[in-house]
């Protein structure tokens, strides 16, 4: 099998998802399964529909033309802002979309109109995270000039944390969250169907609280895919962290390799060897590979990988597996040249390979 590629388990990414659904049930919460970081790879968005979640996410409508193309007819929320020039496919590929400009909303407002649908707007507040949201008391206003359009209709709003702040939310942040979410409906007279708490970062706590608020919604991508905290970086009890492996081949052996030179080092003479790989930042962020028991990074380059390796050398034609964080991930998932391998085990021990590549920005 060619390297370097990337090995996806779908019974691991299925029970992540059905652990993830049924703990926050218990808090009324629905999960939105987030697929963005592996670009709305069809097989992977299934893997989370059949293991309860709701509904799926992503932020780009490439990947959802992409999802909808291989039959995928969940509904689908764009998590990002829609851009103005994209609102015609949005509304085509996307029942609800998350929102916090007026000109946006009225333009998806004109979309869904020419295109005999309904668009539901979830409007963002910004509360502390720094990204993307209108302001506490800038609420009301949106929601009256979303309300005052034909073509969309409000169904709720949302909060963002832990993207640009990298802090995550204290529980009373959900609490004021809900208090917003009661504001517009006794303004307006209306029922919100959905008050989304942010992402995998609001995880920690809900559950050390238990707090009971209007959230019934998390959009959920890293503790799904990868069973982490995405600000600690910690496992999530219970989840698998190895749904994802990266694996890469050796292409220059210790015996191999010259004098130094840029990227390359000779044999320290201390039971330590150097291996080249191929793989480099073109392909992933090396930063996020966590490091083989025994070896060590010294560095990377567009195509090449170096690493230092204690005992025998490594020889060429061999292969190292990694687990990426969700940075590595993300590039790995949309890296042409690495191939997704997906494994879906009838038997653990007997997992069926399918190869399946991305298609380039032109094929999307």
């Amino acid at each position: 099998m060619t390297a370097p590629r990337i090995e996806v388990d779908l019974v691991k990414i299925r029970r992540n998802a059905r652990q993830l659904v049924d703990r926050l049930a218990q808090h009324g919460i629905a999960v939105t399964g987030v697929t963005k970081g592996v670009c709305g790879h069809p097989e992977i968005a299934q893997a989370m529909l059949d293991g309860g979640v709701q509904r799926l996410a992503d932020a780009r409508v490439s990947n959802v033309e992409r999802m909808r193309a291989a039959g995928i007819d969940a509904p689908v929320v764009l998590i990002r802002t829609p851009m103005r020039s994209q609102t015609d496919r949005v509304v085509r590929a996307c029942g609800t979309s998350l929102n916090t400009d007026a000109d946006v909303v009225t333009a998806l407002a004109q979309s869904a109109a020419r295109a005999g649908v309904v668009h539901q707007v979830v409007l963002m507040v910004e509360m502390g995270d720094g990204r993307e949201g209108v302001q506490p008391d800038e609420l009301a206003g949106l929601a009256r000039h979303v309300m005052g359009l034909d073509g969309v209709v409000l169904a709720g709003i949302g909060a963002n944390f832990a993207c640009l702040s990298g802090g995550a939310p204290h529980p009373s942040e959900m609490g004021k969250l809900s208090a917003l979410a009661a504001a517009i409906e006794g303004d307006f007279g209306i029922t919100l169907r959905t008050i989304s708490g942010g992402n995998s970062a609001s995880l920690p706590g809900l559950y050390r609280t238990g707090l009971r608020t209007r959230v019934n919604d998390l959009r959920l991508g890293e503790a799904i895919l990868l069973g982490r905290d995405p600000v600690t970086r910690a496992p999530i009890d219970g989840l698998s962290t190895d749904a994802f492996v990266l694996v890469a081949e050796i292409i220059e052996s210790a015996a191999d390799l010259p004098q130094p030179s840029v990227l390359r080092l000779p044999v320290s003479g201390t039971g330590e060897s150097k291996s080249l790989l191929a793989l480099g930042d073109q392909d992933t962020d090396i930063g996020g590979l966590s490091m083989p028991v025994g070896m060590t990074r010294l560095g990377s380059s567009s195509d090449h990988l170096l690493l230092q390796t204690r005992g025998a050398a490594l020889v060429a034609g061999s292969e190292v597996c990694f687990q990426p964080d969700y940075s590595a991930l993300m590039r790995a998932m949309s890296a042409p040249d690495v191939e997704k391998v997906i494994l879906d085990g009838a038997g653990a021990d007997r997992p069926v390979r399918k190869p399946d590549r991305r298609p380039t920005l032109a094929q999307a």
